[in-house]
């Protein structure tokens, strides 16, 4: 059977549960924060990863697998290289879309909205709590660059580990975080019969619009 025939053939039926309006919140991140809890205490892989989708100023869009880091203040959180592709794109065109999927749970979030930095401050912060090897990792990267090979990498690593050898190892100044500011957040429960639950929430001057989409 050709690879082709083989993709068409596969079927997954969805039951696990439903979505229904008089039992969701006001405030979609209150039910994000739920569903994140939901799929951690689950044992979901990855519970927090996102595909985190930019566009440059004429519409050239790009997507990448990230985690999230945060829900504060009524926002995503995450952080990256400032001077990766991503980051470049969101310094041009300041708005994005993420999507969280949960397999084992039958479901999806996506988020759309726009996109502002982090302080240095609070960059740094949040740098000062990840394992020392991956400090180390921001250094050594020069994301989305091209580079000679491996090895340059691994070379990298072992000069810069040498350098701050009995030193905390300071926060990269073109490394930090952003905030992800939702004005639209859909939910979506696997149904039977391809009838899944889509709930949209938009952000409105008084408060958030709900409303459900047809599958």
């Amino acid at each position: 059977m050709e690879l082709s025939e083989t993709l068409a053939r596969i079927r997954q039926e969805y039951t696990r549960a439903a979505l229904e309006e008089e039992h969701l919140p006001l405030d979609p991140l209150l039910l994000l924060e739920q569903w994140l809890q939901e799929a951690i205490a689950a044992d979901v892989p990855e519970p927090t990863a996102m595909v985190l989708a930019t566009a440059t100023p004429d519409g050239c869009p790009s997507a990448r697998v990230m985690l999230l880091k945060g829900l504060e203040e009524g926002a995503l959180v995450f952080y990256t290289n400032y001077e990766s592709r991503k980051a470049a794109e969101l310094a041009a065109n300041p708005r994005a879309a993420a999507v969280l999927f949960w397999a084992p749970l039958e479901r999806q979030v996506r988020v759309e909205g726009s996109v502002e930095r982090l302080s240095a401050e609070q960059s740094a912060q949040y740098f000062a709590t990840r394992p020392r090897e991956a400090q180390l990792g921001a250094w050594v990267s020069p994301q989305s660059r091209t580079i000679p090979n491996r090895a340059y990498l691994e070379e990298r690593f072992r000069e810069l580990a040498q350098r701050y050898e009995g030193m905390p190892v300071p926060c990269p100044p073109f490394w930090g975080g952003y905030r992800l500011v939702p004005e639209t957040v859909e939910f979506w429960q696997g149904r039977p019969n391809r009838l899944h639950d889509r709930i949209r929430y938009r952000r409105q001057p008084q408060g958030w619009l709900r409303e459900r989409l047809a599958p």
